[in-house]
């Protein structure tokens, strides 16, 4: 097969669909299927490249900023036309929510070839942002016209699905296949974490409001001895810092900014309990939840409605859940998971899970499935 994906953006840019992307494009690539990916540039980056990593062909689009999440590059439908030319993909796969997947809309070559939109999150109508809010009133009439061409849609769990209006009249060509992670060589755990005995946490995400790091620190204010490691970058950074310092526990708090991908590992391998305290729908999946299971970590995340979050991980089984929003509630969590039984045997179940439900292997045999069957 010859496939051509359409996505934000492509490692080593950082983030769960960038690592998910990856993953799934070199699978297909470790098979003998050619995989081509358009994507953006980092925003900022005015010049567009061409290069090829891992088997796959990447060409990134220059990207003048990115507003509100949004990747900017006018010159996209250009670079679309080209890539449809000369890679003469059998099937376009687009990773939604991203504009520029509508140059598609737009073209007679793409509109010959099957689409999947591969659902990663809505955009919530009441976001905080009136940013947001404002222009997805202009976003909406071509997000349900990418989603009427498209052949297939997939939803990476059953609730998003059920939840998302956005994909409510399009259930009949919506197929679940949850996102996964392989297997990696084991790390030398690092301690990266403030000196001190307490338990150690690990947090991983874009430091943006919808990640709920501001409720972490409330909640981690109201524990005795437990230490947070919360690695990435973004918009919150500084006030987040600031929190730190105001609750009197900057000390208890490492922000390690983006780590590369061996000092990652290692500390998943060193912490002790994993924390996901995000607060609405935009939290999809949480691709970083398979990671944690991966490393037999316990996990700790919010009990958000209509997310992914309570099909991927199983309250009191391998994980507890809290509500979102809720310090007093993820303190406590804490509190209970500085039982070192506790934490094994969650970890080891969660371990298993992943195992059964959600390997890179089990994932892409499905997406593979759905190829087969479109291009009959």
């Amino acid at each position: 097969m010859r496939i051509l994906h359409l996505g934000k953006y492509y490692a080593p840019e950082r983030g769960g669909i960038e690592s998910y992307l990856r993953a799934l494009s070199e699978w297909f690539v470790a098979r003998g299927h050619f995989v081509g990916a358009l994507v953006h540039q980092r925003p900022g980056i005015w010049r567009s490249a061409r290069e090829t990593l891992d088997g796959v062909e990447i060409r990134r689009v220059a990207c003048l900023g990115a507003p509100v999440y949004t990747p900017l590059s006018p010159t996209f439908p250009l670079h679309l036309a080209r890539a449809l030319r000369e890679m003469q993909p059998d099937l376009l796969h687009l990773h939604l929510p991203n504009p520029s997947c509508f140059a598609a809309l737009a073209s007679p070559r793409a509109r010959r070839l099957p689409w999947v939109v591969h659902w990663h999150s809505d955009i919530p109508a009441d976001a905080p942002d009136w940013r947001l809010r404002a222009g997805y009133r202009a976003y909406r009439p071509f997000e349900q016209a990418v989603l009427r061409r498209a052949h297939a849609i997939i939803a990476t769990s059953q609730a998003y699905l059920d939840a998302s209006s956005a994909l409510a009249p399009w259930r009949a060509k919506a197929h679940v296949v949850p996102l996964g992670v392989d297997a990696v060589p084991s790390n030398t755990p690092e301690d990266f974490w403030p000196a001190g005995s307490g338990p150690r946490l690990l947090a991983v995400g874009r430091l943006s409001h919808y990640k709920g790091f501001d409720v972490l620190i409330d909640a981690l204010a109201k524990t005795k001895d437990t230490r947070l490691l919360l690695v990435g970058e973004g918009e919150c950074a500084s006030a987040l810092r600031a929190q730190s310092r105001a609750s009197g526990i900057a000390e208890r708090i490492r922000f390690a900014g983006a780590l590369d991908d061996d000092a990652l590992l290692a500390a998943y391998a060193a912490a002790d309990v994993f924390v996901l305290p995000s607060v609405n729908r935009g939290e999809a999946f949480g691709l970083v939840l398979l990671e944690a299971m991966r490393a037999r970590l316990p996990v700790i995340a919010s009990d958000i409605a209509g997310s992914g979050i309570g099909d991927v991980v199983a309250n009191g089984e391998t994980a507890l859940l809290v509500a979102p929003n809720d310090a007093d509630a993820l303190a406590a969590a804490i509190a209970k998971l500085d039982d070192a039984s506790t934490r094994e045997r969650l970890g080891t179940a969660g371990y298993r899970r992943w195992t059964e439900r959600f390997t890179l292997e089990r994932s892409a045999s499905a997406i593979l499935a759905l190829y087969s069957v479109l291009l009959r």
